[in-house]
């Protein structure tokens, strides 16, 4: 049976974690917040490591979940030289492909396998197992690992080589910040006009505007006025400037996508850091003098 240390247990990463030891993996847990690793680690009974050297030092599987590559990055810098010959580093954070080849240059150099696996499916797909994952990095790689992410993931897709599986989620995200948006932008005008968003829903949700946004999110979170904060929209903009920046370095045309980018962006100011990703579309509402409800 694999070891695993799991760096990061935040809203995602926390049932992520939970899964794998309830897979019956031996678990070590690490996070930047002690106290939040402490009530992890006697709530589910696994070990808990005071810093990420010290996690990582006898796993074949080391697991992060954070916030940015950035933040993989920094933290693997001194927990990187821990990591056993042989191990592998599973990064299931949202990142930009550009740091994961470069953690994955460093990797390499002490024979160790990295395998970029962002996840989407929010925090219900990760409680229940059904998370899709985004693979990049080497097919041996990938198998090695793939017990682990088994437990948390019920899609696997191997995209590419390291940094295609980040590549894969920033357009995704940059997509759904674009279908929010444009639902939103959607809906405004049809209630301003006179149409029952419920009703409006009934018929593009039958037609081909249908989105993930207007089937799920919009009944689920919007019509209600709930907006539950699952996904803090401040993700959802770091995500879609990645995409952005990848379509430039790609030199591809990509208004739609910088667009989006722009649009989340000013969302987050108007909103501020805590808001969720959907609440975005109070912006929308805000300008037009509307709500959708």
């Amino acid at each position: 049976m694999l070891s695993v240390a799991f760096l990061g247990l935040g809203a995602i990463g926390r049932p992520m974690a939970r899964r794998i030891a309830g897979a019956g993996f031996p678990l070590t847990v690490w996070n930047r917040t002690s106290a939040r690793a402490s009530a992890f680690g006697h709530d589910v009974g696994v070990k808990t490591a005071p810093t990420a050297a010290e996690a990582v030092k006898n796993a074949d599987v080391v697991v992060t979940c954070l916030s940015t590559s950035a933040d993989v990055e920094q933290v693997m810098e001194g927990a990187l030289s821990g990591m056993r010959d042989g191990s592998t580093l599973l990064d299931c954070t949202s990142g930009d492909p550009a740091t994961s080849r470069r953690i994955a240059e460093r990797a390499a150099a002490k024979k160790i396998g990295f395998v970029d696996a962002p996840v989407s499916g929010g925090v219900r797909g990760a409680e229940e197992g059904t998370l899709t994952v985004m693979c990049g990095g080497d097919a041996r790689d990938l198998a090695r690992v793939r017990p682990v992410i088994e437990a948390f993931g019920k899609k696997i897709v191997h995209c590419g080589p390291v940094g295609a599986g980040d590549a894969v989620k920033a357009m995704n995200q940059a997509l759904l910040a674009l279908t929010i948006w444009g639902t939103g932008e959607a809906l405004v005008a049809l209630a301003k006009s006179g149409v029952s968003p419920q009703v409006a829903l009934e018929v593009i949700n039958a037609s081909s505007g249908r989105s993930n946004a207007s089937m799920n999110l919009f009944p689920e979170r919007v019509l209600n006025r709930a907006f539950p904060r699952t996904f803090r929209l401040a993700l959802l903009d770091k995500d879609a400037r990645i995409a952005a920046q990848i379509a430039r370095d790609e030199r591809v045309p990509a208004p739609l996508t910088q667009l989006a980018a722009d649009l989340c962006t000013l969302s987050r100011k108007e909103l501020g850091e805590e808001a969720d990703h959907v609440e975005a579309v109070k912006v929308i509402e805000q300008w037009a003098g509307a709500e959708i409800k």
